[in-house]
């Protein structure tokens, strides 16, 4: 077969058409979202990227979808470079859970100077640091005081006056770790029940475990372990086993991940809380949609968008 120089060059032009078309500049109709969690090792943030990424599925055409969540919970310098790379990406948004309510603050600053518009779900960023660096992130996620409170008021109808419980904290930083640690303190105090300690898990099933069972040491009359999510209560439970306290020492949750189920069937767990963690990234991510098509400026979006959060028992439906 041979080749004219008519049909060389007509295969170029068909070839740089191509590598044109295949560009992200053409590419760039349709936005691109990040999505940034806290730890893939917790159940709840991998339940969070699945629901995002079946809705990116049934919404292709609509958005693309870059997913990605640090390691560890405490890990912030690792979050702060995934917005950084985010920014690098050119996202047009990013739908963030953030591992710290302040040291996120002035990345997500740097990610709005540039044009991007930032979600904030599940764990609130703090308010006073937003003030101070002069920006507005809208908040899409539960009460989670009032999360808790349900769990606490709960586990309170199965104590007495005066019994002792320990509350087990998520990372003390955290804005949603210091307001589920404030719903059971709400739930105890109502109750006239003793809580005679708070201290930090860091969310995480090891540090759970090793906080339940100092705190079972050092009060060998408490009767309840109140854990801030689920991680941690699968470490309550287990330091319950091994201090021989099984039906002794109650142990409550929050968020209702997969691995807590049979643990409330068979009363390990007495209740959590399920805050829906797929549709708290499915709200945020539709919130940043509407605010890219709309050309809304980051300080002109709600400031908050309230998602459900409902007890869950052994009788839950």
């Amino acid at each position: 077969m041979q080749f004219t120089r008519r049909s060389v060059q007509t295969a170029a032009a068909l070839a740089v058409v191509g590598s044109l078309l295949a560009s992200p500049a053409f590419a760039q109709d349709k936005p691109k979202i990040a999505l940034i969690m806290k730890s893939l090792a917790n159940e709840f943030f991998r339940t969070m990227e699945d629901g995002a990424k079946a809705h990116q599925k049934a919404h292709a055409k609509e958005y693309t979808l870059v997913a990605n969540g640090i390691k560890n919970e405490t890990d912030t310098a690792a979050q702060i470079k995934m917005i950084e790379q985010a920014v690098a990406q050119k996202v047009n948004a990013i739908v963030l859970a953030p591992a710290d309510s302040k040291a996120l603050v002035p990345v997500v600053k740097s990610a709005i100077d540039k044009g991007i518009i930032v979600v904030n779900i599940d764990n609130q960023l703090d308010a006073d640091a937003l003030k101070e660096k002069n920006i507005t992130v809208p908040f899409v996620g539960p009460d989670n005081r009032a999360g808790a409170k349900l769990v606490g008021d709960h586990l309170a109808k199965t104590l007495k006056a005066g019994d002792k419980v320990g509350i087990i904290e998520g990372v003390s930083t955290t804005f949603n770790a210091q307001q589920r640690t404030l719903g059971y303190q709400d739930a105890m105090k109502a109750a006239n029940i003793t809580v005679v300690g708070v201290q930090s898990g860091n969310w995480e099933i090891e540090k759970g475990n090793t906080v339940a069972a100092g705190m079972m040491r050092e009060h060998p009359d408490l009767v309840a372990l109140l854990a801030g999510n689920d991680s941690m209560a699968l470490g309550a439970v287990a330091a319950v086993k091994a201090a021989g306290k099984t039906g002794k020492v109650q142990v409550v949750g929050y968020d209702n991940i997969g691995a807590i189920k049979p643990m409330l069937a068979d009363g390990r767990v007495l209740a959590t809380a399920d805050q829906y963690a797929a549709k708290q990234a499915v709200f945020g991510i539709e919130l940043a949609q509407k605010a890219l098509a709309a050309k809304t400026p980051q300080n002109q979006l709600p400031a908050t968008v309230k998602t459900d959060v409902v007890l869950v028992t052994k009788d839950s439906k």
